[in-house]
C-alpha cells in the first residue's frame, strides 16, 4: 500500500470528484484514478460509488476514509517532526478564522508576532464556527479562531469576552432606550446570520430561554448586508458589541441587553493531542503571553 494512494483516495473523498482532488493536488486525474483503483485491487473491495454525478464513499470506503486520514496525520507528524529539526523558526501556521474576525483581530495580534518570527508564513482562510471545529479536528488547519463553547477535543485559549448587543434602527421604539430586557423583543422581527453561524444558534436559544421563539424575518450570511437591512427597518438583529464599528452606518442604534446578559467568548482552539509544528507551538505561547486584546 503506497501512501500516495492513501492521499489521492482521502481527496478524492473530500472533494467528491476526481477532477477537483486532481486541480488541488496538482496531479493529473488518469493517475489519480489508476492510484484509487489500485488500492481497491489491494484492498479487494470498491471504496467509492462512482454511478452518480458526484462521487460517494460506500460503507467500507467509509471505514478505509477514517483509518486513512489517521494514517496520513502519523506520516504528516512524521515530516514536520524531521523539517522541524532542519529548518527551526521556519514554517507554515494554516489559521481559521470566522468571517469578519480577521478585521477584529489582526493586523494587532499577527503583526507582532511577525516581527519575532519572520520566517513564519501564516495561512489564513475563514469558515463559519461550526465548520471551523470540524476542520480542526480533521487536522485540515493548525489552529482555529472560534467562540466558546467547544467540543472536549480541544484545547482553548481565550482572547476575547464581550457581550451581544441589540442593534436597530434610530427610528425604532426601542432606540431612546438607554438598555433592554431580551423579553421586550418578543413581537418584533428578527434578522439572523444563517444556521452555519454560531451566532444564530445562540441567539435563537437565549431567546427560547426567556420564553419565546424569535421571529425572523430574514437571514443572512453577510454582515453588511445584516446592517443594512437594520437601517432600512427591516428588523432587529443581535450582534457582538465589538462588531459595531463594522457597520459604519449612523442609521444604526446598538443598545445592551440588560437581562440576561449574553456571553461571546472567542478563543484560539486546536486539537488536544495531535503534533503541532515548531511554528503553530510558537504562535500559541505568543497569543499566551501578548495578547493584545486584553490589553
Amino acid at each position: 500500500m503506497d501512501i500516495r494512494q492513501l492521499r489521492y483516495f482521502v481527496e478524492v473523498a473530500r472533494q467528491k470528484s476526481f477532477t477537483k482532488a486532481s486541480e488541488n493536488l496538482f496531479v493529473s486525474q488518469p493517475s489519480i484514478s489508476k492510484m484509487v483503483k489500485g488500492l481497491e485491487a489491494e484492498l479487494k473491495v470498491t471504496l467509492l460509488d462512482r454511478s452518480e454525478k458526484e462521487i460517494e464513499l460506500t460503507d467500507v470506503g467509509k471505514i478505509v476514509f477514517e483509518q486513512a486520514l489517521d494514517a496520513l496525520r502519523i506520516v504528516d507528524g512524521i515530516s514536520s517532526s524531521v523539517n522541524e529539526l532542519v529548518d527551526i523558526k521556519k514554517g507554515t501556521v494554516k489559521l481559521g478564522l470566522m468571517p469578519t474576525v480577521g478585521v477584529l483581530l489582526f493586523p494587532m495580534l499577527i503583526g507582532g508576532f511577525k516581527k519575532q518570527y519572520p520566517q513564519i508564513d501564516i495561512q489564513m482562510v475563514e469558515y463559519s464556527a461550526k465548520l471551523l471545529e470540524h476542520h480542526v479536528e480533521n487536522g485540515e488547519i493548525d489552529l482555529g479562531v472560534t467562540v466558546l463553547p467547544v467540543s472536549s477535543h480541544f484545547e482553548t485559549v481565550p482572547l476575547l469576552s464581550e457581550e451581544l448587543v441589540l442593534i436597530v434602527d434610530s427610528h425604532h421604539r426601542l432606540a431612546c432606550k438607554k438598555d433592554v430586557r431580551l423579553k421586550e423583543l418578543k413581537n418584533e422581527s428578527f434578522i439572523l446570520f444563517t444556521e452555519d453561524f454560531i451566532l444564530h444558534d445562540r441567539v435563537k436559544y437565549a431567546c427560547i430561554q426567556v420564553g419565546f421563539n424569535p421571529k425572523v424575518a430574514y437571514t443572512s450570511s453577510l454582515w453588511d448586508l445584516v446592517g443594512e437591512m437594520v437601517a432600512s427597518k427591516l428588523g432587529i438583529s443581535l450582534v457582538p458589541k465589538s462588531m459595531i464599528h463594522r457597520f459604519n452606518n449612523p442609521l444604526i442604534h446598538a443598545i445592551p441587553i440588560s437581562r440576561p446578559h449574553i456571553d461571546w467568548e472567542l478563543a484560539l482552539i486546536y486539537k488536544k493531542d495531535k503534533y503541532l509544528s515548531y511554528a503553530a507551538r510558537e504562535f500559541i505561547r505568543y497569543i499566551e503571553a501578548n495578547n493584545p486584546l486584553h490589553g
